[in-house]
């Protein structure tokens, strides 16, 4: 299959998360909604489910949410919440909701509020400290309690056995992920940045087994392509969630490329796989444990600034001549460590601009000349 074609169908499933959700349900299959971030998502796949990411929406307009949430609460927990409400999401039999920031802990509290007669509401709290005893005996807890009501929802007990299968299944996933991310590098004269968030985001909307058939297809036909003849720039991204093909033509139009990114949405949710052995909560629990370079978890080293430190590493690494930080409104934990990072950006010497950025944008003006002028200091370095 040529990569158009499973390009085209990679896009086609990005933009319709419904029809999946659909497709799912009509083949009798059980669906649960998944919110950001680190939900264990391989228990819901061994449950025979299918896990539906919810990160938001590009073409919705907040309207019934307003009645659950002040308006300084980010738009994709907003977004996330709307769609529960106005119907779209009416298919789920259930939905997984993580507390790991400020908004997202109320926001759990609101849709449990608001969907109560509709479907179940699966809370779950992350552990602070993650790597102590303390930390990852928490966190068994609490993913016992999300695959405890799964196994309400599926009607019987989820098996150890199914639970490896589905963390082999889910780290062969990431791993055909991982490497589309330095194909797309490499071959950013064929993949653009519309191309492969489109990839990327599919993964939301797939049983891991289809869409990893699909992507190492994908793969292998990017690994025959001659070396790339790239005259742009490449740049490394970074933020909560960059899926918006309106902003992301905008680098199309520039001719700048996404060498790498550091984008909650895509690559930070791929870094860690868990271990095929053993007990496999334990393995789920320690790959939680194994995260890091998130501004959203905690680092007993912060002092250190490691992150900044590896978020310039990253854009060294691939090649890339600078970054583009997309900061989402009213995300507290980005506002605050922005200091740090551009501390470490300028340690490092990388040229970057900063786009205040949320999903209820329609118009990207603004961000299009910022970008516009970027790519021209980048291309004159």
């Amino acid at each position: 299959m040529s990569i158009e074609t499973l390009v085209n169908e990679f896009s086609a499933i990005a933009a319709n998360p419904h029809g999946q959700l659909k497709a799912y349900k009509e083949k009798g299959m059980k669906c649960i909604g998944v919110m950001p971030y680190y939900a264990p998502e391989e228990l819901v796949y061994a449950a025979g489910m299918m896990p539906m990411g919810m990160w938001g929406s590009n073409k919705k307009t907040i309207s019934r949410a307003k009645e659950y949430c002040a308006t300084f609460y980010c738009t994709i927990a907003q977004l996330d919440l709307e769609m529960l409400l106005d119907g779209t999401c009416d298919l789920l039999d259930g939905v997984i909701t993580p507390t790991i920031c400020d908004t997202l802990r109320p926001m759990s509290q609101n849709i449990r509020v608001a969907m109560s007669e509709k479907m179940p509401c699966i809370f779950l709290a992350h552990p602070q400290f993650r790597r102590p005893a303390f930390g990852l005996k928490f966190c068994h807890d609490q993913y016992t309690h999300v695959k405890t009501e799964l196994e309400k929802i599926r009607g019987s007990e989820i098996k150890d056995e199914e639970i490896r299968d589905a963390i082999k299944v889910y780290n062969k996933s990431r791993k055909a992920r991982r490497e589309f991310v330095k194909l797309a590098n490499a071959h950013c004269d064929v993949i653009d940045p519309i191309m492969r968030s489109a990839v990327l985001k599919a993964s939301y909307f797939m049983r891991k087994d289809e869409y990893t058939e699909k992507l190492e297809a994908l793969n292998a036909e990017l690994r025959a392509l001659p070396e790339a003849k790239w005259n742009g720039v490449k740049v490394v991204t970074s933020g909560i969630i960059v899926d918006n093909p309106t902003l992301l033509k905008i680098f199309k139009d520039n001719n700048v490329a996404i060498a790498a990114d550091d984008v909650a949405h895509e690559s930070r949710m791929i870094r860690v796989d868990a271990d095929e052995t053993g007990d496999p909560m334990e393995a789920l629990c320690k790959q939680f444990a194994d995260q890091d370079y998130d501004v959203l978890l905690y680092d007993e080293a912060s002092e250190q600034n490691r992150r900044g430190e590896y978020v310039a590493n990253l854009v060294k690494e691939s090649g890339a001549q600078g970054l583009v930080l997309f900061m989402q409104q009213f995300c507290d934990p980005e506002e605050m460590e922005f200091p740090y990072l551009k501390k470490a950006l300028d340690a490092a010497g990388i040229p970057f601009i900063k786009l205040g950025v949320d999903q209820q944008m329609r118009d990207f003006g603004q961000a299009a000349t910022a970008i516009q002028a970027f790519a021209d200091v980048l291309a004159m370095q």
